[in-house]
């Protein structure tokens, strides 16, 4: 059906029906035109057009035609049991633009639904981090339902053009296969937020779900909104957010050029010192400064100054719940985690700062839910959440389950060195020493000059037995003082 339709939109387009409509001024320079370029001209057009309706239309990757119906899932062939509340996946949208460098934009208008939908409670979201691992690819309703165990499946497309924004979203039963509803957006760009917020509203509304306080802004309309600059101060905190997720020295120093930017346009939002925070904290993960205790007080003071405006922000708690973690303030750093996770409960960064603090508080038994949390929701997610769910595992002497959780971190990738460390204790932890010693061998491989005696300075838990104890684990696995 889909390439029937192609061929008959082909067809008019090379007999010029569907041109639309030329520019007064470019019609009458088109009268001018030799035949000849006029013949070129139309080649061009028409072959642009079709390679537009080719990927639109035809290409499984793009978005499915609300005429036609989803195939239905198959329950035995779900990787992930179905939640009892409603689930739903939220994939990337197409960059319809053709133009490279609005992807920032189809990615942020991804995230900033997900963000949304992520502070419903009796809702299952799953996080962007897996739901990016079908971004450009050809993949259906049906099989992201299946691996992801989800029932509702939505999926857009964008495009940017100058001042305006065209949009086509629809959410699906992946289970009676029935497109829910399909919309298609032409706004203004200044209307970005309320047009982020109506989305999530029908979102809820198709998977019939209450929202206790369906007036209240969902998105970051109240910060931006009404603004001199808001749009263009929020579209570089969107772009700023694109750098940060490549997560290296140079794209971070890029983001946060471009958050301070955004926020000398529109100081008064305080999602401008939350994202500056996380920059100064992963210039100190990433050993990205000279003075170590003087990144972490910046990262922190610029946590409190956007809960001064807004102490509703989960990620500026959820940053200042690690800032505490490696201070060793963990009464503080459980309370700062608490509060993100009951800000957004579906939220896997709050979950996973959260989590990681119960853990190094010395209550790994109570992080452990929490990171089984955290992982359904982001099934694909990142290597450093399993290192540290088997960090939290290994806590509880619950061994062979953590040496499963670590493969799993160093699957994902393979020079985690924490995930290496953590495995390297727990065998020594087990008595198996062979595999102890291999693991610590992976360690020199990704850092030759690692010293036991240095990282005993980082480890963060605050039993001083657990510390001595991963001590004496890594210098039996052969690694030196």
């Amino acid at each position: 059906m889909a390439a029937e339709k192609f061929k008959r939109k082909l067809k008019a387009i090379l007999s010029g029906a569907t041109l639309g409509p030329l520019k007064e001024a470019g019609l009458k320079c088109w009268r001018k035109t030799p035949t000849i370029l006029k013949a070129l001209a139309t080649l061009v057009i028409a072959l642009n057009a079709a390679w537009q309706l080719y990927s639109r239309v035809i290409s499984p990757s793009s978005v499915t035609s609300p005429k036609e119906k989803a195939s239905v899932v198959s329950r035995e062939k779900m990787a992930l049991p179905i939640p009892d509340q409603p689930s739903i996946a939220v994939l990337p949208f197409v960059n319809l633009s053709g133009d490279p460098k609005q992807e920032f934009l189809c990615d942020g208008m991804t995230e900033e639904i997900i963000t949304a939908l992520s502070k419903v409670p009796r809702l299952l979201v799953i996080a962007r981090s897996s739901t990016d691992t079908y971004k450009g690819k050809p993949v259906k309703v049906k099989q992201v339902s299946e691996e992801l165990g989800v029932q509702y499946v939505l999926e857009g497309g964008l495009q940017r053009l100058g001042d305006r924004l065209r949009m086509t979203v629809q959410l699906i039963d992946a289970f009676t296969g029935n497109h829910l509803w399909a919309e298609r957006y032409d706004r203004d760009l200044k209307d970005i937020f309320a047009l982020q917020d109506e989305i999530t509203l029908k979102i809820l509304t198709g998977i019939q779900v209450k929202l206790k306080d369906a007036g209240r802004t969902i998105g970051y309309e109240k910060y931006y909104k009404g603004k001199k600059q808001g749009v263009d101060a929020y579209l570089k905190m969107l772009e700023a957010t694109d750098y940060m997720d490549r997560l290296n020295i140079e794209d971070n120093v890029l983001a946060r050029q471009l958050i301070e930017e955004s926020i000398a346009m529109c100081p008064e939002s305080p999602i401008g010192y939350t994202k500056l925070g996380w920059t100064y904290k992963r210039d100190y993960q990433m050993n990205n400064t000279t003075s170590p205790q003087e990144t972490l007080n910046k990262s922190m003071e610029l946590a409190q100054k956007a809960l001064a405006i807004d102490d509703s922000m989960p990620m500026a708690h959820a940053l200042l719940c690690s800032l505490y973690s490696i201070k060793g303030e963990h009464d503080k750093a459980i309370t700062e985690g608490s509060r993100a996770v009951s800000l957004a409960p579906n939220g896997t960064s709050p979950l996973d700062n959260y989590a990681g603090a119960l853990n190094y508080a010395g209550k790994p038994e109570e992080a452990i839910p929490v990171f089984q949390k955290s992982i359904r929701l982001n099934p694909f997610g990142p290597s450093f959440l399993y290192r540290d769910f088997g960090a939290a595992l290994w806590s509880a002497g619950r061994f062979e389950e953590a040496v499963s959780a670590l493969k799993k971190a160093i699957e994902l990738a393979p020079n985690n060195i924490g995930a290496h460390i953590n495995l390297a204790v727990t065998y020594n932890m087990m008595g198996r020493e062979k595999e102890a010693r291999n693991e610590a061998a992976e360690v020199l491989r990704i850092n030759p000059k690692f010293l036991v005696a240095s990282y005993a300075q980082v480890i963060q838990y605050k039993d001083q037995s657990k510390k001595d104890n991963i001590v004496k684990a890594l210098r039996s696995a052969g690694l030196k003082q």
